[in-house]
């Protein structure tokens, strides 16, 4: 086609009903048998309401069509519904789906099957619940309990119980009194009575012991404080002898002994012998808390040959 030739057709010749006129038959329209009637004509037969305008070639009526942008216009925003789209339903001749949609719930086609995870997480959520409502009434059983074993009177302590002793009660039960001793230089002596050094192997400082108790009426006295109770305690005699075993007189604060505090010849040492013949010997007396004065004596009928390294107290009734 040039420019100022339209071609061999006229717009008429384009009228698809142009056989129904009497200028269309002139020009050879016929009726359409597969075409329009028209050379260059193309044959689409499609039964009426097949295809509805704006539907994709192939599409049946009542399918659901996809989204196409209108020409000439601007495609929808990706992510946005198009404007230009109308439901099949609201075209002309449009009307519900043929084909029935698949319920989610229903068995058959392609479907998904009834919702047994929801279900099962609804069934644990019951089985919890219970437990939980379970372990709350047994807590609020045994706070109760213990509230009412809180407001009763508790029991009167045992034979077995008995309540913090004072610092001074516990020290002195725990803790034995420690021994005391005096050696032969600070002992009171009576007249008559001395120190000397010739005989070795006494244990008082620079080997000093007390010498000349062999006559009646000798004596040594030993003032003791800090007694922390009164009880039975243990006086030890650290002396020496030889030959014939001795005994002499104990007097406790004035009192006389009740027996003879024994000095005999432990060491077994020969008449004479004092070097070998140092030993000890002790007696059980009952003492007063605080101050104490012990004495030991020659009295009438003692045997006094000894000499008298150092006096020794312990709580208690021990040996050694």
């Amino acid at each position: 086609m040039t420019p100022g030739n339209n071609g061999a057709s006229t717009p008429e010749d384009d009228d698809p009903f142009g056989y129904l006129y009497a200028d269309g038959q002139a020009n050879g329209a016929q009726p359409p048998s597969g075409g329009y009637g028209y050379p260059n004509s193309v044959s689409r037969v499609r039964t009426v309401g097949e295809r509805q305008y704006g539907q994709q070639p192939g599409a049946t009526y009542g399918q659901q069509i996809p989204q196409q942008a209108a020409y000439g216009q601007q495609q929808a925003a990706y992510g946005r519904p198009n404007p230009h789209y109308a439901a099949p339903e609201t075209l002309p001749g449009g009307g519900a789906p043929t084909a029935p949609q698949q319920s989610y719930a229903s068995g058959g086609g392609r479907g998904r099957g009834p919702n047994t995870k929801g279900l099962l997480i609804g069934a644990l959520a019951v089985v919890a619940a219970v437990v939980i409502g379970i372990g709350v009434a047994i807590v609020s059983g045994e706070d109760d309990k213990g509230d009412k074993t809180q407001n009763q009177a508790g029991p009167a302590p045992t034979a077995t119980e008995s309540k913090d002793p004072s610092p001074t009660a516990s020290s002195s039960a725990e803790e034995p009194m420690e021994a005391k001793e005096i050696d032969a230089k600070a002992l009171r002596l009576s007249p008559g009575v001395g120190l000397a050094t010739d005989v070795p192997g006494a244990q008082s400082d620079g080997g000093v012991y007390v010498t000349g108790l062999n006559q009646p009426g000798a004596s040594v006295t030993w003032t003791v404080d800090g007694i922390p109770k009164e009880g039975v305690y243990t006086l030890f005699a650290d002396y020496s002898t030889a030959g014939e075993d001795q005994s002499m007189t104990l007097t406790v604060n004035g009192k006389p002994f009740g027996t003879k505090l024994s000095m005999k010849n432990y060491a077994h040492a020969a008449d004479g012998d004092f070097a070998k013949g140092w030993t000890y010997t002790y007696a059980y007396p009952t003492l007063t808390k605080g101050t104490n004065t012990l004495t030991v004596s020659c009295g009438d009928g003692d045997k006094c040959n000894v000499l008298l390294d150092r006096l020794r107290i312990k709580e208690g009734q021990v040996k050694e």
